[in-house]
């Protein structure tokens, strides 16, 4: 999506602090609406074309805590629609609340108009990254295949590893995700903040502290613990790295 049709939600009970933010993202080419709360809000997102909101934590009435988790509810249609929290607060563990409950961001008031920018396209970006799914990950009604890397197979409708001896694996639905996002991306880095978007659903409760225990268990899965040279690397500082070409294969009838 191009930054011209790229429209933001700004939510925010000061006028000024949002006129003072459309005025930034106008100037950077971004479409934008205001809502003064949560009513306001839910009335913008019913209209639709929303990529991303803005949302102001500390506001009279229902918060943006509160506002979020309504966002985050199961069945929402805007369960996966990127956050960033506005916020004046600086004790670390309101940050990390309103992260774990379903946020994206948090940008700390005052802000800078190039931080504000640099946050927002940085998130849009994780977005697209994640948000479009691998042709493998949703075959259609009746259609099956394997993709094969590093002695293993991964049946992509039943969801399981094959080993190399055609015993089957079984994974989570976290541990699947993590390794079609790995099988999407071969032997590339796949950082942190894209595994944390991709793994976001809510009923697979990931958050930034538990990817080193979902990467570990997959691991395990791949017996990769002890492996020299690993089959998941980690590139210390920025990610995680597939280190296996990856070819599809058909299933057998």
């Amino acid at each position: 999506m191009s930054e011209e049709k790229t429209k933001i939600l700004i939510v925010d009970d000061d006028a000024e602090l949002r006129e003072l933010i459309a005025e930034t993202l106008a100037n950077y080419g971004y479409a934008s609406e205001s809502a003064k709360d949560g009513a306001e809000m839910f009335a913008a997102l019913e209209r639709g074309g929303f990529s991303l909101v803005l949302l102001d934590i500390m506001m009279p009435g229902e918060d943006g805590l509160s506002l979020c988790r309504r966002l985050r509810a199961p069945g929402t249609r805007w369960a996966s629609l990127p956050v960033i929290f506005l916020t004046a607060l600086q004790d670390t563990t309101d940050k990390v609340v309103g992260l774990e409950i379903g946020g994206d961001d948090y940008l700390g008031k005052p802000f800078q108009a190039r931080e504000l920018i640099a946050r927002v396209r940085a998130l849009l970006r994780r977005a697209s990254m994640s948000g479009a799914e691998p042709r493998t990950e949703a075959p259609r009604a009746g259609e099956n295949y394997l993709l094969a890397f590093g002695g293993w197979k991964l049946n992509v409708m039943a969801r399981h590893l094959i080993d190399e001896s055609g015993v089957a694996v079984p994974l989570s639905a976290a541990e699947f995700r993590l390794l079609m996002l790995l099988l999407k991306h071969p032997q590339q880095v796949v950082t942190r903040d894209m595994i944390m978007d991709y793994l976001a659903e809510r009923s697979l409760n990931i958050y930034d502290r538990s990817i080193d225990a979902q990467v570990s268990r997959l691991r395990a899965k791949l017996r990769d613990k002890n492996a020299n040279p690993p089959l998941i690397r980690t590139m210390r500082g920025d990610g995680y790295m597939l280190a296996s070409p990856v070819r599809r294969e058909a299933a057998a009838e």
